[in-house]
């Protein structure tokens, strides 16, 4: 949140009121500024914060031993579009073949929070995700796929209230198109 210059957020949103005919200063609006800051100072945070680094060190498998797939399914997320500066919510499922070593599940959703957490499209945040497991984990393999509802398609222009974008981006091991077919077969179904 060091980045986030609050005052500056607050006198922008009072001029963006101003210049759609609102009053900055009337009942309801007095702390719409104050709100705005607080709520860019959460969905910016990411800006300059290394993801790779959220990943932690890898833990070593027994020597000798590797790994299968690691899947994670139904991982939450929420970004802001950089074209119009509206949100976008979804879901992403991550799965990695571990090298030698492995990673902590819980910190790839942090890692996805990091990457989400700035100015985004959804198509660079999957690759960013893609290339951050791959390097933080040295996998050899993964895939990602997000699924995310944008509000600049759900709330104007056609106004497309049920549709989402699927973006997929594979690395490794996983490019092999039988092998995503598996894995994106798995992330639909569930495994129980």
């Amino acid at each position: 949140m060091s980045g986030i210059d609050r005052p500056r957020i607050e006198a922008a949103v009072a001029e963006i009121l101003a210049a759609i005919g609102e009053d900055p200063a009337r009942p309801g609006l007095e702390s719409t500024p104050s709100r705005v800051a607080d709520s860019y100072a959460e969905f910016f945070a990411g800006i300059g914060r290394d993801a790779a680094a959220d990943l932690g060190q890898p833990v070593p498998l027994e020597e000798g031993r590797q790994a299968e797939t690691v899947l994670l399914r139904d991982i939450e997320f929420r970004s802001v579009c950089e074209h119009h500066l509206l949100p976008f919510v979804g879901v992403a499922h991550v799965a990695y073949l571990p090298g030698d070593t492995v990673i902590g599940l819980g910190r790839i959703p942090r890692a996805i929070d990091t990457l989400a957490s700035r100015p985004q499209i959804q198509e660079r945040l999957t690759e960013q995700i893609a290339d951050t497991i791959e390097q933080g984990a040295a996998a050899r393999g993964v895939l990602v796929v997000l699924d995310a509802a944008h509000s600049c398609v759900t709330t104007r222009g056609p106004r497309q209230t049920g549709s989402t974008t699927v973006t997929v981006a594979a690395r490794g091991a996983y490019t092999d198109p039988v092998v995503r077919a598996e894995l994106i077969a798995l992330i639909g179904r569930g495994v129980k």
